[in-house]
């Protein structure tokens, strides 16, 4: 690919934008030597006004999602885009959430620009583990485990019985919940349907990643042993 049009497709501008950077020396190697849209450059090499490019293309991006953030370009409250360089909402393919967390729900959500990758993680098939950490408004009974395990288990309005789920009880109103499927407001249902109402839910891990020390409202690329813990190889 044309350096030009893979920098744009990066998000840095219009093909022709970028051509002009390119014009105007904005673009170097790493050693400072100005780029034209002849060189075969790596993308590690690769800088703009002297800084990084951002990861390249087929990248797996982890963010600490908070509460009161929409996974969408637009939104009528804010939008993860907001906590992300404005340049992954404008690549091709765009940054794009795989999943989704609800808007009162915080924690680990991923975000790729491979369309393939995407549906592989989020395909029903996969049946790839989820966990929850929920806090809840009311004491648990001690026979929520029994139920969420069950397989049997039906939502309001629904004729599927749910997959068996793990819930591991931290105390009387916290605990933590492990999902191989991804229904509409899963969790908040299957609370509700025991009588009981979450406070407060976090996404601690997928498959074998875990959120970690990530701070709120921060993003990191994932390495590729890190990928191999989502079934990538």
């Amino acid at each position: 690919m044309k350096l030009a049009k893979y920098i744009a497709n990066l998000g840095y501008g219009s093909r022709r934008e970028v051509m002009r950077m390119l014009d105007n020396g904005r673009v170097t190697s790493g050693d400072g030597t100005e780029l034209t849209e002849g060189d075969d450059v790596a993308h590690a090499d690769i800088r703009v006004d002297g800084e990084p490019l951002d990861p390249p293309l087929g990248s797996i991006l982890m963010l600490h999602k908070p509460v009161d953030f929409e996974c969408s370009t637009r939104g009528s409250v804010r939008t993860i885009y907001e906590l992300l360089p404005d340049r992954f909402r404008l690549r091709s393919p765009i940054m794009a959430p795989i999943g989704r967390l609800d808007v009162d729900t915080s924690g680990l959500l991923l975000l790729t620009d491979d369309g393939q990758v995407n549906h592989r993680i989020t395909s029903p098939r996969t049946h790839l583990p989820k966990i929850y950490a929920a806090e809840l408004a009311n004491d648990l009974t001690g026979t929520e485990a029994a139920n969420f395990a069950s397989g049997t288990m039906l939502l309001e309005s629904e004729t599927e019985p749910l997959l068996p789920a793990d819930l591991e009880i931290i105390d009387s109103r916290r605990a933590r919940l492990t999902l191989t499927e991804g229904r509409y407001h899963q969790v908040r249902r299957m609370f509700a349907a025991v009588g009981n109402h979450v406070v407060s839910l976090r996404r601690t891990a997928i498959g074998g990643l875990e959120l970690g020390d990530l701070p709120e409202g921060e993003w990191r690329t994932i390495t590729p042993d890190e990928r191999k813990l989502l079934g990538l190889l």
